[in-house]
């Protein structure tokens, strides 16, 4: 157990208390994506029903190496609805929405996860943890490319 002691020698708690932040909220955007993927509707329905189903796949993988980051540091990875409406910083979906508002809401939600990020940058290089940086400086890369591509159907 020498060995385990001594990898945790620095305080990881503030990363990860920060990773389970950018875990509930990469989940919400993980569930509205999927909604709008449900529902929207429009004359380029087919592809963004596509565009919007890759989407939320690939945020159902992180949401898993977000939450096996969080494993890895010892600490329990939050899993509820109620810990994460506490905790994202995304808002809900609500009402009836065109393809364009979809488009522009998702824009705004992967700007809030790309802010995180760098609020969560400085964290994990003070507490030590390349892995976490490592994992954010990637989700950091998928998110900008996100914007860049839910921007091309807006013109």
């Amino acid at each position: 157990m020498a060995g385990r002691a001594e990898s945790f020698k620095v305080n990881r708690k503030p990363i990860t208390v920060g990773l389970q932040q950018f875990l509930a909220t990469t989940y919400s955007l993980y569930l509205k994506t999927q909604n709008f993927h449900w529902n929207v509707t429009g004359p380029i329905f087919n592809m963004l029903h596509a565009f919007f189903e890759a989407q939320y796949e690939e945020l159902a993988n992180a949401v898993d190496l977000i939450a096996e980051r969080i494993r890895a540091l010892d600490h329990y990875a939050s899993g509820s609805f109620s810990e994460f409406i506490k905790l994202t910083r995304i808002k809900d979906a609500t009402g009836k929405k065109n393809a364009e508002e979809m488009i522009e809401e998702l824009v705004a939600d992967h700007r809030i996860i790309v802010d995180l990020i760098r609020e969560l940058l400085p964290i994990s290089e003070d507490c030590e943890d390349l892995a976490s940086q490592d994992l954010l400086i990637e989700r950091l890369k998928t998110h900008e490319k996100a914007i860049w591509m839910l921007n091309s159907f807006l013109g």
